[in-house]
């Protein structure tokens, strides 16, 4: 009888940790079916839920950017849609690298156009402190088809030709959940001609440049806004401006206030950006601001249909 009181001990504490480590494994998940799901997830109605972009990925010890590894991560811990950099290799394969070089954020060295994708299998990703790990460099397609049913994915414009781009997603029949970093409204307009139900990510830091996408036509429901790195008096009118027509504004911390030295200076950072009017907030650390932003979450979301975990 003591033995098989042990065995179903020891059997509970097995499947007791089984259970724990797949709650652990859960990830926060975005349900979009279609691009409509998408316009209306970003739409502005003054009664959204705060939403988390981690630049990169996210900059955490042991994950480098631009992975899927730290996709995941910050996925378990938070909501969040990711900001990521396609680049060409020399043999015309879309793989995530911000930097024109390998030498930062891999073990090679050099010009990645200079590899084909076969010759960068060798290398491994470093994460932001220069430690090395067991990632390779991903395509875009495997983070597309990863991505799918799980988060959206922001295409930032680098070196890879917006006609190449656009075919990749139209490929993958991806207008769900991927999103484009567009510098100007002729950049918008070519992927809206390709396709009318494209997303961006629109760089509108003044009224000029607001009132260009509205002349070009863009429609704002069908964009974010990056408005700038900082809190400060000018964004209230371009808040004014976007919002009422349906596009959320989003502030990234990435070139300012993930810079702070403490993680207080940072949290007040973030909480500042929230209280300021932006919609979304970008951080190269998504854990560490949603975790400081929790608070100010609006429970009662009609937007919150959108959100999951499993």
């Amino acid at each position: 009888m003591k033995n098989k009181i042990i065995r179903a001990a020891l059997t509970f504490g097995i499947l007791s940790g089984t259970i724990s480590a797949n709650a652990q494994d859960k990830m926060h998940v975005l349900k979009l079916k279609t691009a409509k799901d998408m316009h209306a997830f970003f739409q502005y109605t003054g009664n959204d839920v705060m939403l988390i972009a981690g630049h990169r990925g996210g900059m955490v010890k042991g994950f480098p950017e631009n992975s899927i590894a730290t996709f995941e991560n910050t996925l378990r811990h938070t909501p969040a849609f990711f900001e990521i950099d396609p680049r060409l290799t020399k043999d015309s394969v879309i793989v995530l690298m911000h930097d024109a070089t390998l030498d930062r954020t891999t073990t090679g060295k050099g010009k990645l156009s200079d590899y084909t994708f076969a010759e960068l299998k060798q290398f491994r990703l470093k994460d932001a402190e220069g430690n090395v790990t067991h990632y390779g460099i991903p395509t875009l397609s495997e983070v597309i088809e990863w991505a799918r049913g799980k988060t959206i994915i922001n295409l930032d414009h680098k070196d890879v030709p917006l006609a190449m781009t656009a075919a990749l997603i139209r490929k993958h029949k991806a207008d769900a959940f991927v999103m484009l970093t567009v510098h100007s409204p002729s950049e918008a307009r070519f992927y809206l001609d390709d396709n009318k139900d494209r997303t961006f990510s629109a760089f509108i830091k003044t009224k000029k440049e607001f009132e260009a996408y509205e002349q070009a036509e863009v429609p704002f429901p069908q964009l974010i806004a990056y408005i700038g790195p900082l809190v400060k008096p000018d964004n209230k009118e371009l808040y004014d401006l976007l919002n009422k027509k349906g596009a959320m504004c989003m502030i990234s911390a990435a070139s300012s206030y993930d810079k702070s030295k403490t993680a207080e200076e940072r949290k007040a950072a973030y909480i500042a950006i929230v209280k300021d009017g932006a919609s979304i907030l970008e951080s190269d650390y998504p854990i560490e601001a949603a975790t400081a932003i929790q608070d100010l979450i609006k429970k009662d979301s009609p937007k919150q249909k959108f959100f999951s975990k499993k």
